[in-house]
């Protein structure tokens, strides 16, 4: 009877460290996209000037308030760029494109590239790369995609001890185009 109670009190315990937190379907009708979140999403702009003119880059985070969460930060970004600058059917252009933002955000946290893989989403080119930085304590998992002329940035920041839960690629897999919007893009 002894060995039955502190199974029961551990089985308890797990059961309540695996309840799965309440996550929304977060939806932006203008960013035409929509995802799985947990928590609010809170809108900011950034415009920022370019050699190709100003680009207003859209982002939607989610900082969780919780002590010691799973992740830091879930984050949607995304921007429309000029007519006839990128397109995602310039193949050679797509390819300098995203080599050149995995270096950016590579260089912009100081961090070192874990691994970088093409992906597509709808047959519109992506990829998916982790950073580490912070000195391998924390991560920057994305999934980004060209569709059209609109960039699209899914990131999740985690802390290194943390960085395999499956609440990131939870989000970053439930990403998806608002049904219909691939074809109204530029």
């Amino acid at each position: 009877m002894r060995k039955i109670i502190p199974f029961l009190l551990l089985i308890s315990l797990m059961s309540m460290a695996m309840t799965p937190q309440s996550w929304e379907v977060f939806q932006s009708f203008h960013g035409k996209f929509k995802v799985l979140t947990p928590g609010e999403m809170v809108k900011k702009e950034n415009p920022i000037k370019t050699e190709i003119g100003e680009l207003n880059y859209i982002t939607y985070l989610h900082q969780p308030t919780e002590k010691n969460p799973h992740n830091l930060v879930y984050m949607v970004s995304y921007c429309d760029y000029p007519k006839y600058s990128i397109h995602s059917d310039s193949i050679e252009l797509v390819k300098d494109f995203f080599k050149t933002t995995v270096e950016t955000a590579v260089e912009s946290v100081k961090g070192e590239l874990s691994y970088s893989s093409e992906i597509t989403m709808n047959e519109f080119p992506g990829r998916l790369w982790r950073v580490d930085y912070n000195d391998g304590k924390a991560l920057i998992k994305t999934k980004s995609f060209l569709v059209k002329n609109r960039y699209y940035s899914i990131q999740v920041i985690s802390l290194k001890d943390k960085g395999m839960n499956l609440q990131i690629d939870k989000f970053l897999d439930s990403f998806s185009l608002l049904s219909g919007d691939e074809n109204e893009h530029r």
